[in-house]
């Protein structure tokens, strides 16, 4: 049997530079001898204590030292904006003030409605996936030296040996309202902060606690958000022969935005876009609201634009009077390639084909709510076989952070740029158009983004 190792005392990561303004220690004080001048049998002069403010200084020193490098963690932490991002860095963090090089945050909030995931720092996927199959209460223990643990779990000490680490220290993740999980640093050999090390990092994941309930809260409410505007939409879109059909919807936090496909008599296609004025859970409603009552009234004459339009915008002004929408309405008669739309202060549609791309001619009208009665004549066009054609809310030219004229150039450049290849497939139309005018990142607006397309045969 291998003796127990002895604990080593962990510490502050060196590779975490210390505060500039921090004093640094004092030379050790030579030992006392006898003068080279004094005669023999002379005994050594009686050392000086340091005297009291020395020590008083150096103890003011760490703590500076101390509150200085809490301070900058925590100002690390508070800049971060999403749950993922803010575990990494709390994780990075602990490993600097405890010593560790590797650890990991099991996040399980205390009431149950999730998300519940397991974030590592410096653990790879399988290495989680290993940790994954140690018994929870074993993992999140904290243990100077587990092969000296008496009744370690097996498991556990194999998965150990298979990762290489020799002791961990867990620490639980709470604020004074609800428990958010826990957070383990391990050890490449036996070791265990000291009672100073362990304060500092209860004093920095306290801090830390309270910024990840916020972001687990603003997680929650836009899953939320996403949730309600996903059930409001259409579930799927419909087959008809002479068009294909795909759709791209990305959720802002103001939400308002709706989109919809319906079959109609006479293998007639009805499609439509639009957006509704204000942000948040009652606009996300109202847009529910307005799609319903437009299918309706698209099943009874559709072949009316106008009709339809100046419906809802009576509907509108009876039961939402502090509200304005904007929308489009397309009548689509595939086998005839044949669009008759009616907008209300809303974008026109893009077409796109191998010989054009251009928008449709559409009336400049007000949106809907606006006027006291709307109406406004519809227009009438013939789509070009294999021509696609896009509709969209203003969310995503908004969203390009250009003015409306720029982002519609821009819209256009994106659509005439997409690959031949890619033009039979509508989905793949709309992915290179997002793409192109949206690179990277879109989260650059809280408006919602909807675009349609729709390609004839």
């Amino acid at each position: 049997m291998n003796a127990p190792h002895p604990p080593k005392v962990a510490g502050i990561d060196p590779t975490v530079p210390p505060p500039t303004h921090t004093v640094p220690p004092a030379p050790p004080a030579p030992e006392a001898g006898p003068a080279p001048d004094a005669p023999a049998g002379t005994p050594p002069p009686v050392a000086v204590p340091e005297a009291p403010g020395s020590l008083l200084q150096d103890r003011l020193a760490g703590w500076v030292s101390d509150l200085t490098t809490l301070h900058e963690l925590t100002e690390r932490m508070c800049r971060t904006s999403a749950l993922d991002t803010a575990l990494e860095e709390l994780l990075r963090a602990g490993a600097a003030l405890v010593g560790a090089r590797r650890g990991l945050v099991v996040w399980e909030p205390g009431d149950g409605l999730g998300p519940r995931t397991t974030v590592g720092h410096g653990l790879g996927r399988a290495d989680l996936g290993h940790l994954e199959t140690v018994p929870r209460e074993a993992l999140l223990t904290s243990t100077a030296d587990l092969l000296a643990e008496p009744g370690l779990d097996p498991r556990h000490r194999e998965v150990a040996a298979r990762l290489g680490y020799a002791a961990g220290h867990a620490v639980p993740l709470a604020t004074d309202d609800a428990r958010l999980g826990t957070a383990v640093w391990l050890y490449d050999e036996p070791a265990a902060p000291d009672e100073h090390h362990r304060h500092l990092i209860g004093r920095y994941l306290r801090q830390a606690a309270e910024h990840l309930a916020l972001l687990l809260e603003v997680e929650r409410t836009r899953a939320y958000a996403a949730t309600l505007t996903g059930e409001l939409l259409p579930s799927r879109l419909p087959r008809l022969p002479g068009v294909q059909l795909a759709v791209r919807h990305r959720t802002g936090p103001r939400g308002g935005d709706w989109y919809d496909a319906l079959p109609l008599p006479d293998a007639a296609l009805g499609l439509s876009v639009g957006s509704v004025t204000g942000g948040g859970p009652g606009a996300v409603a109202a847009a529910g609201r307005l799609r319903a009552s437009l299918r309706a009234y698209a099943v009874m004459e559709g072949e009316d634009p106008v009709a339809v339009l100046s419906d809802l915008e009576l509907l509108l002004r009876l039961t939402e009077p502090a509200r304005s929408a904007t929308a489009l309405f397309a009548y689509c008669e595939p086998g005839a390639r044949r669009i008759t739309l009616a907008g209300a202060g809303h974008s026109p549609p893009l077409l796109t084909g191998e010989r054009r791309t251009e928008y449709a001619e559409t009336s400049l009208s007000a949106p809907l709510g606006m006027l006291a009665c709307w109406e406004a004549p519809s227009v009438e066009f013939r789509v070009e076989p294999g021509e696609t054609v896009l509709l969209y809310t203003d969310g995503l030219l908004r969203r390009t952070g250009e003015t409306m004229d720029r982002a519609c150039a821009r819209l256009r450049s994106a659509a005439v740029s997409v690959p031949r290849a890619l033009r039979g497939d509508p989905g793949a139309v709309a992915d290179h158009v997002l793409a192109t005018l949206l690179p990277g990142d879109t989260a650059r607006g809280d408006e919602d983004v909807v675009l349609l397309a729709a390609r004839f045969g």
